[in-house]
Order: C-alpha cells, then structure tokens, then sequence
C-alpha cells in the first residue's frame, strides 16, 4: 500500500548524483528523482543542454519523504550541511549557473520554513549564504543513467573524491537520522 503522506522536498546543491547519494541514506525518505527546474528554456532539456548552462536549470533532486518520520526541516539542514551554501554557482570543480545552491518550495508553508532554516543556518556559517529560495517551476526527471547513480558507480573516480566526502559529512552530522 502507498504511502499517501509523503511530502516533496525539491533542492539543489551542486551535481544532483551528491545530493541524491546523500538522501538515498536519510531514514524517512521513501523516493529521490534527480531532475532539472528552475530553467527558462523551452522544451524538456537534456543533460547536455543542462551542463551548457544556456538554459537556466539547476541540477535538483526531489525527496519524497514522510513526515512522520522526518521533517522538512530536518531535511533542509542535511542539505544545508551537506554542500556549501556559501559558494555561488559552484560546488568544488563543478562551475555554473546549473550547480547553485537552491532551495525549490512547493507552498507557502515551506517558503516560510526554508527562510527560518536558512536564517538559523547562517549562524553555522562565516561567509554569507548564498542560497537561493524560489518558487518551483516544472521538474524534470533526468535521464535514466543519472538515476541512482551513486548506488550504480560508486567506485568510479567522481564518486570516490567527491561524493563518498558529502555521504562522510552526512554520517558524522546527521548519524541519527541515517537508515538503520
């Protein structure tokens, strides 16, 4: 039987394979599609489109996940400690407009539950945030082959030097919310 609780949470935080990677742990989170939105290009854009920075798009990830189980709010603070909100439009090596850091809300409610985490997380942070909070535009699913991709890869150089360091930060902060 489905779950008919879940709620969406829609973020960005650089390449979406980190942000999935990180989610696919977290205890509470049933769903984690990497896509694309925040674009102003026409049509559904592809990887290679996205990568151009031409479009607009940022790399997302949406997380579904039950709220009885795990706040928004708690899922916002994995993402805010997870990434570095304070680096605009780049995270590590990857440049560009498509990895910044964002925070897509669905409603009222979680626009204002994001600026409050965002405010309170400033505090955790010298520089300045940089995070973006927009309304959501139209999500699209990625391709099939950055689906999973962590899970699917995870001994390819990308995955080693860049993810398995954010699934680390993961681990020591947010140890009781992880999958048993």
């Amino acid at each position: 039987m489905a779950n008919t609780n879940l709620e969406i949470a829609t973020v960005g935080g650089g390449c979406f394979w980190c942000t999935e990677a990180v989610f696919q742990e977290v205890r509470g989170v049933h769903k984690v599609v990497s896509g694309y939105t925040g674009g102003k290009a026409p049509g559904r854009p592809t990887y290679r489109e996205i990568c151009s920075g031409l479009t607009g798009h940022a790399e997302v990830v949406q997380v579904s996940f039950d709220p009885s189980i795990i706040s928004y709010e708690d899922i916002l603070i994995i993402f805010m400690t997870t990434h570095d909100p304070t680096s605009l439009n780049r995270q590590g090596a990857d440049a560009g407009t498509q990895y910044r850091s964002v925070i897509y809300h669905h409603n009222e409610a979680q626009q204002k539950k994001a600026t409050v985490v965002l405010e309170e997380m400033q505090a955790v942070y010298e520089k300045p945030i940089v995070t973006e909070l927009s309304a959501l535009g139209i999500f699209y699913d990625a391709e099939a082959d950055h689906q999973d991709y962590y899970k699917n890869n995870s001994e390819q150089g990308y995955c080693q030097v860049v993810i398995n360091p954010k699934l680390a930060k993961l681990r020591q902060f947010h140890a009781d919310k992880l999958l048993n």
